[in-house]
């Protein structure tokens, strides 16, 4: 590797090197690069969405419904669960969400202690802009990637969500 291919993380490793030279590292150095790539492109995603008035959270909420498919409806408790939030976290979206016109929410008619999440018209065109908006965002980032090494990494952190 050369001096211009090194980073914030082989520094890290370096040091770890000189006053542990008897730790193996690797594990570090993939996980110092896969935390840093997410924190970078969750703040890239949130600036993105915050375009379209809403932040990565509420983005989930929606896009949720969305990719639900017609009704784009859900109860609250599986929003919960697909988002693993707590039933206080997601009230607290769903009331901004509703305030904002992105969503409505209606007792449902098979339970009547139950409520229907579902997505309105406005959050309906949103979302899909949004969506696109983050795409491009996600895209943007693989560029210095071939199409092969975009599906070899796909491959390779798919394996490795696996074993965690």
């Amino acid at each position: 590797m050369t001096e211009a291919n090194k980073d914030a993380v082989d520094a890290i490793v370096n040091q770890w090197h000189v006053v542990r030279p008897d730790l193996e590292t690797a594990p570090m150095a993939v996980f110092g690069r896969i935390y840093r790539i997410a924190r970078a492109m969750g703040d890239a995603m949130d600036r993105a969405y915050a375009r379209y008035g809403i932040s990565r959270g509420e983005f989930d909420v929606v896009a949720t419904l969305r990719r639900s498919g017609a009704p784009y409806t859900l109860s609250p408790r599986q929003l919960s669960a697909t988002l693993m939030l707590t039933t206080g976290g997601m009230t607290g979206r769903l009331d901004k969400l509703e305030k904002a016109g992105l969503l409505s929410r209606k007792p449902d008619p098979h339970d009547r202690r139950g409520l229907q999440v579902t997505i309105t018209d406005r959050g309906l065109a949103l979302i899909d802009e949004a969506v696109a908006a983050g795409l491009e965002v996600q895209r943007a980032a693989l560029t210095g990637l071939s199409d092969e090494e975009v599906a070899a990494l796909d491959g390779l952190l798919r394996k490795l969500l696996a074993g965690v």
